[in-house]
């Protein structure tokens, strides 16, 4: 979520830098993990000035070029060329000075530099507005009001902003804070909590008033429990074009692109107040009539998307007389919205049941601003108040009149959400006693009325905002954040219990096998459980998901092996062809019975067993380097007298299978190609799937070490040096590690040669350098002067040389 501090201050006026007030956010629960600046205009207008054009005669070399001379307020006037039709002298324009930055529509950068054009000296650039980010006009250049003065920075003539945003990894448990509004009210009781009062400034809505009756549109909701509140207000006589810069420029802060004045309203009192609203043209609306229902399954509607949606019986929809117009709390449709030819709205604000929105955009696989909120459930007390404060904004900046009374359907009022709060609580469940006037101060702070006070605690009212609190424990959750997490006393004394286990429990045999596999070189692995429904065959007892978050997480694996081999291929896209890999997972079935889990180990190889090295050359994985893995691990388990089979799993295209009695304790061999191809994988793949939960009966987890696999590739260089032969292969390494730091990763000694064709008392070392930027792509020009330096430091060190 972004947040934009500028925004921010104009409901707590303070004038903290913005990282110490993302400090203060992060530490009352709403995590800052990032602060961007925004610009206006790219750049800032930074070097560019007014100025006056002194003269303006035609190029001696090209007829379509002038030759200007420009007062920018220096002490001499600049001569400029300029190819504009429309310069002439006396003239105020902006002018970009030599060393301006400027930037194109698609964000590059380029510089103003001194030359010349045509045979003629220019000094600068007279500029169009799109040449400046002012607008789009390349007609010609900006002529600006004749009363500036020459050398007055454009940056304070132009309204130009420049603001900072918080990303905010925000909760989602915390409705309540997803508008600069809720941030302002924690950032004020955070502040409080400093002893800093502030005044929480409130958006007027004092001034909304009725100015003639003149389109009424009756609204009926046929269905109060999926939506509880509906407000509306019809507009007329507006003009929809496009919105003022002030408007603009706080949506482009947070990342949105302005579109009308009128929709622009309702998406800035969205992430203002955090109410979503829409806006209908109203000559649209047939009938002059609102219902808010459901359809019947299968009934057809396309959205602004302009894609076709086959509705479901419990989509809640808004309609006309004869047709639909929205989904309602989701996404508009096609041909209801506001245009250019709107003249009059009807403007809805409403409260809607938040699991049923949460189904509704789940089903279509839509998501949109208004969706996030009403399936996290937003204050139903706030519907009427942003509806005034959006029709004020549209009226201010769009004209018109409103043209009727505020329909506010709310049938049933929700009862206020009581809790008693105990002081023993508070203080068992933080660890220290806090001091209740802290407490009392902090409820307030937060809006949490106080309604009596006992000796052993507080009876309080919630704020219907705060749609997550509803217990005793929400509250001291909430007390908590505010006093401040780092404010909690550490003990000197910490008490703990010792359980007495058995060395047969399943997490102790997991650390041991684990450890053993890791000393072994292999890496641990952890995948999703949840994979694609094209990895299971049909009429499989499969376990499918009845909400799944997307089509590739639709269903419960039933093996291991196709979530291992999807990270064999991430592995291998990324030049990691070298893999041994193993994970402890589950797998689920639906039986007869029920559903059933089994607990697995999957061992994964590939590629090269050991690296090529002067004393040893690479060895290729294989089949029966598998299975010595795999009998190492029975060993250390002291699992014996196991019966070997044939591999009857489709997935191996030859494989063998250990048993011991009835029981299959391990399959294991090579992955069949077509198991390989639905993934890519263009090498061989050895596979070793243990059932655990066999394991475990047969003899009766795991701190997880991880590493990004990098984005950007490595590169490997390498060198014959010709050395004398007393030199040792330690010096060759200790000076490529004392001349490059930064970059040089690994260097391998891959082949020693004496003998033959060599001068008497030398030897040739033939040396790899492997070298990789963890932030970039290597160049050729960065990788040749890392080699040269190395060179060099070799031929002036160790008297070497190139062979």
């Amino acid at each position: 979520m972004k947040i934009s501090y500028n925004w921010l201050k104009q409901f707590v006026q303070i004038d903290w830098d913005a990282h110490k007030t993302g400090e203060l956010l992060t530490d009352l629960g709403l995590e800052v993990e990032g602060i961007a600046q925004f610009e206006s205009v790219k750049g800032g207008l930074k070097g560019i000035v007014v100025g006056q054009v002194l003269t303006c005669e035609k190029h001696p070399n090209a007829d379509k070029l002038k030759l200007t001379t420009v007062d920018v307020g220096q002490e001499a006037p600049l001569q400029i060329v300029c190819g504009a039709p429309n310069v002439a002298a006396g003239q105020k324009v902006p002018v970009a000075t030599v060393g301006t930055t400027l930037y194109t529509k698609e964000g590059e950068a380029w510089t103003i530099k001194k030359g010349k054009i045509r045979g003629e000296v220019s000094q600068g650039m007279i500029c169009a507005e799109d040449e400046i980010g002012l607008g789009d006009g390349h007609d010609g250049i900006m002529v600006l009001n004749d009363d500036l003065v020459p050398g007055t920075p454009c940056a304070q003539v132009f309204d130009i902003e420049n603001d900072e945003v918080f990303e905010i990894g925000l909760t989602p448990n915390r409705a309540d804070a997803m508008s600069h509004f809720g941030v302002a009210r924690d950032l004020k009781a955070g502040l409080e909590q400093k002893e800093i009062q502030k005044e929480l400034v409130t958006p007027s809505t004092s001034n909304f008033s009725v100015d003639n009756r003149s389109l009424k549109i009756d609204v009926e909701v046929k269905d109060s429990d999926l939506a509880p509140r509906y407000c509306g207000v019809t507009i007329s006589n507006l003009i929809v074009q496009e919105s003022p810069d002030w408007l603009k420029n706080r949506l482009k802060s947070i990342g949105l692109t302005p579109i009308n004045n009128v929709v622009d309203v309702t998406n800035y009192v969205l992430h203002e107040l955090g109410q979503p609203l829409h806006a209908f043209d109203a000559s649209k609306i047939k009938g002059n009539k609102v219902e808010v229902k459901t359809l019947p399954a299968g009934s057809k509607f396309t959205t602004l998307d302009e894609v076709e949606r086959e509705l479901h019986e419990d989509d809640l929809m808004i309609c006309d007389g004869e047709k639909p117009m929205c989904i309602a709390g989701v996404f508009g449709g096609i041909h209801s919205g506001v245009t250019e030819h709107t003249t009059s709205i009807f403007l809805e604000s409403a409260y809607f049941d938040p699991v049923s929105i949460r189904k509704t955009a789940k089903r279509h696989g839509l998501s949109t601003d208004a969706s996030f909120r009403f399936e996290r459930g937003i204050d139903i007390n706030l519907s009427k108040y942003a509806l005034k404060r959006a029709a004020l904004l549209i009226r201010e900046i769009a004209g018109g009149y409103i043209t009727s009374d505020i329909i506010d359907l709310f049938p049933k009022k929700p009862q206020d959400r009581q809790v008693f709060l105990t002081f023993n609580k508070i203080n068992s469940l933080i660890g220290q006693e806090i001091p209740q006037d802290t407490i009392k101060s902090i409820l307030s702070s937060l809006e949490i009325r106080i309604n009596n006070v006992t000796e052993s605690g507080l009876g309080l009212t919630i704020p219907t905002y705060r749609v997550d609190v509803t217990r005793e424990v929400d509250v001291i959750e909430e007390i908590l954040r505010v006093f401040g997490y780092n404010n909690v006393d550490f003990k000197e004394k910490l008490n703990a219990s010792i359980a007495k286990s058995s060395r047969f429990e399943n997490h102790r045999l997991q650390d041991i096998i684990g450890n053993t596999l890791a000393a072994k070189g292999f890496y641990e692995i952890m995948t999703n459980s949840l994979v694609s429904s094209d990895f299971v065959e049909e009429n499989t007892s499969a376990v499918e998901m009845l909400n799944p978050l997307s089509s590739d997480l639709s269903i419960l694996r039933t093996s291991m092996l196709h979530s291992g081999l999807q990270t064999v291929s991430y592995n291998h896209n990324r030049q990691k062809n070298d893999l041994k890999l193993f994970e402890f997972g589950k797998t689920y079935h639906k039986m007869d019975e029920g559903f059933q889990e089994n607990q697995h180990l999957s061992i994964f190889i590939s590629g090269e067993r050991t690296e090529n090295s002067w004393a040893t050359s690479s060895r290729k994985s294989d089949f029966f380097y598998l299975k010595g893995i795999v009998e190492i691990l029975f060993e250390r388990l002291g699992l014996g007298n196991l019966d070997v089979e044939p591999a009857t799993d489709d997935n191996l295209a030859e494989g063998i299978t250990f048993v011991k009695g009835s029981n299959q304790i391990a399959s294991l061999g090579l992955v069949a190609k077509s198991a390989l191809k639905r993934f890519d994988i263009k090498q061989e793949v050895f596979y070793a799937n243990l059932d655990w939960d066999s394991v475990l009966n047969a003899v009766n987890r795991n701190n997880i070490i991880f590493k990004e696999i990098p984005k950007f590739p490595e590169v490997t260089r390498d060198f014959a040096l010709l050395l004398d032969d007393s030199i040792t292969f330690q010096k060759v390494y200790d000076i490529a590690w004392s001349t490059e730091k930064k970059l040089l990763k690994k260097v391998n000694l891959f082949d020693v040669y004496t003998g033959k064709n060599l001068p008497d008392g030398k030897k040739s070392y033939a040396v790899s350098f492997t070298l990789m930027d963890e932030n970039k792509t290597l160049t050729d020009k960065q990788i040749d002067k890392i080699m040269g330096k190395l060179l060099t430091q070799y031929q002036k060190q160790l008297g070497a040389e190139l062979r």
